[in-house]
């Protein structure tokens, strides 16, 4: 974990996700807690990142995501030398068939 990132308001925060019980109640407080842009810009480095560990290319990723390559390479690095986040979340998905 980033020692920048720790800190009470953080945690805060990751603890009222955690509460989160489904999907709409996900949809509600995201929508309260985001702009558009800002959850459509979270959305689409998950896609992102979801297709680099599939094995897509960049060209591929840029074309049907619209994300910049700047954008990719930063995925791409998190993936390969961050701390796992995405790959804790793909394999929970993958156990219960949703990826």
């Amino acid at each position: 974990m980033n020692s920048k990132l720790k800190e009470l308001e953080v945690e805060n925060l990751f603890e009222a996700i955690l509460c989160l019980e489904n999907m709409e109640e996900c949809y509600n407080f995201f929508e309260d807690l985001c702009t558009v842009t800002e959850l459509k810009a979270l959305s689409q480095r998950f896609q992102v990142a979801k297709m680099l560990d599939s094995g897509k290319v960049y060209s591929d990723i840029v074309a049907t995501t619209g994300a910049s390559t700047a954008t990719i390479s930063r995925v791409n690095r998190s993936l390969n030398y961050g701390c796992d986040g995405y790959r804790v979340l793909f394999d929970r998905l993958k156990e219960k068939g949703k990826l």
